[in-house]
């Protein structure tokens, strides 16, 4: 390591991700300097192994599915998934995991970029080990943000420790097709994966410690069910992993329930925790617990995010997965947008203490309103608690579910299966939550998304008419059962 090399600036971020990358965009259109640190890739886990590589490859399958389902396009379709041209998508897609269009991006914006592993080692000051044998002691006028991320959770299995297994980034980038997947987890990214290798060749077996989908309705949960047995997928619900050997010829033995399955590559997909590990965060009084931030020593609490060192006012904030709240990208690149634009206003005087909700600075959202997609075939779209998670939290509240059967989604499949639900505040008459599953219905979240957001009441959201014929007329026939 060569002499070290002091620097200054307004905020620095550690982790450049699409959250470090949108903290540091919002600061420096504020006004203030800021530098990323990153010891991998610009753009970080979703642009290269997890959001845009998974569904490049769940794409090719949606589409041909949906052009198999429609006479006149029936006819036409001729042959299966080319699984060598799907991965060739999915290498575009991800620019060959290179990151150059993400540096020229940070440089156009006037953000540095320090290629290395930051850590933190007092109040605004972070020590970086430089991938180019440089050290250097940075000091923050405002404040340092945690933009790390997520790393994968692996179950503590027999025998998976000896074994060569596949996260989601060895899935996301596989160079092949392989015959046998196993795949651990029956959560998003297991299910979306599992599918997504069953239509490109793999004969896939998905274990799950519990029911597939375990945030979202049991009714949707069963759609995708029914899609991936559809697809050939053995499905094992409520089943432990016993043990995990690998054989002579390098393929994977899974023992469970008495049973054994056989893979040539497997898939741990048990979900994931925020990447906090090595930061430094005792140097604060802070640390990791359970992949939460907590306090360890007097220092001046968490406040919605950001700590404070008890003399001079906010400046350690965590964000996005490394919060640990709603572990999705674009919440975090939303969280982002609100943090970066809180650092500008304390910076100038404008904020003080903790932001009032629906404010540019608060994350108010992450509470209310949190859209998430499973981008399976069928997809499950959803955005606030569900009925079971609303009566727990001793909410008044009415279910109104139904399946989905519009003009609109007869046009998409004569053999169209869907299901919707919204979750009514009887309290107020507005909209808490809602969920649709069933083909192409991601594009049917956003109006229910606003509608929570903006409290729209249903006597004045009755007014807002679906076209015909679309999937949107499901909200008409929802709004109908409620008694509207």
């Amino acid at each position: 390591m060569t002499a070290e090399n002091s620097r200054e600036f307004d905020v620095i971020v550690i982790g450049a991700g699409a959250v470090g990358e949108n903290v540091a965009d919002r600061v420096v259109q504020g006004g203030l300097s800021a530098v990323v640190i990153e010891a991998e890739l610009v753009g970080g886990e979703c642009s290269y192994w997890a959001c845009v590589p998974s569904k490049a490859l769940l794409r090719p399958g949606s589409a041909l599915h949906a052009a198999q389902l429609i006479p006149g396009a029936t006819e036409a379709i001729t042959g299966v998934l080319d699984a060598e041209a799907a991965l060739k998508h999915r290498d575009w897609f991800t620019n060959n995991w290179q990151d150059g269009s993400q540096v020229e991006w940070l440089e156009s914006t006037g953000i540095e970029l320090i290629r290395g592993r930051g850590r933190i080692t007092g109040p605004r000051e972070v020590q970086v080990d430089g991938l180019d044998g440089n050290s250097y002691a940075l000091k923050a006028h405002h404040a340092v943000v945690i933009a790390t991320g997520s790393s994968p959770t692996v179950p503590d299995v027999e025998g998976l420790s000896d074994v060569p297994f596949w996260t989601t980034r060895g899935a996301t980038a596989a160079k092949k097709i392989p015959r046998r997947l196993a795949v651990l987890g029956g959560g998003v990214a297991g299910v979306e994966l599992a599918q997504a290798f069953a239509r490109l060749g793999s004969m896939v077996t998905l274990i799950a410690r519990s029911r597939l989908l375990g945030s979202y309705p049991e009714e949707a949960a069963a759609l995708v069910l029914a899609g991936l047995r559809a697809d050939g997928v053995a499905v094992h619900l409520h089943t432990d992993v016993d043990k995990v050997e690998e054989d002579d010829d390098g393929s994977l033995t899974i023992t469970f329930d008495g049973s054994t399955v056989s893979a040539d590559e497997l898939l741990v997909a048990s979900g994931r925790h925020p990447a906090l590990a090595n930061l430094g965060l005792e140097n604060v009084g802070l640390a990791a617990d359970g992949g939460k931030l907590t306090l360890t020593t007097d220092v001046s609490g968490l406040v919605d995010g950001p700590a404070s060192d008890g003399t001079s006012g906010y400046w350690l904030y965590a964000v996005g997965d490394a919060a640990g709240k709603a572990l999705l990208t674009h919440q975090g690149k939303y969280a982002a947008r609100a943090t970066g634009d809180a650092i500008v206003a304390r910076a100038k005087g404008k904020l003080h203490g903790t932001p009032k909700p629906w404010s540019p600075w608060a994350q108010t959202a992450n509470h209310h309103a949190v859209p998430s997609v499973v981008f399976t075939d069928p997809e499950v779209a959803s955005v606030g608690p569900s009925l079971e998670q609303a009566l727990l939290d001793g909410k008044n509240v009415t279910g109104v579910e139904l399946p989905i059967n519009v003009s609109g989604s007869q046009l998409y499949s004569p053999d169209y299966k869907g299901w919707a639900q919204i979750v009514v505040d009887e309290d107020r008459r507005v909209i808490l939550g809602a969920t649709f599953a069933g083909p192409g219905v991601a594009e049917l979240l956003h109006a229910a998304t606003i509608a929570i957001v903006g409290e729209v009441p249903l006597d004045r959201l009755w007014h807002a008419v679906p076209a015909f014929p679309t999937l949107s007329e499901v909200w008409l026939r929802l709004l109908e059962k409620y008694g509207l």
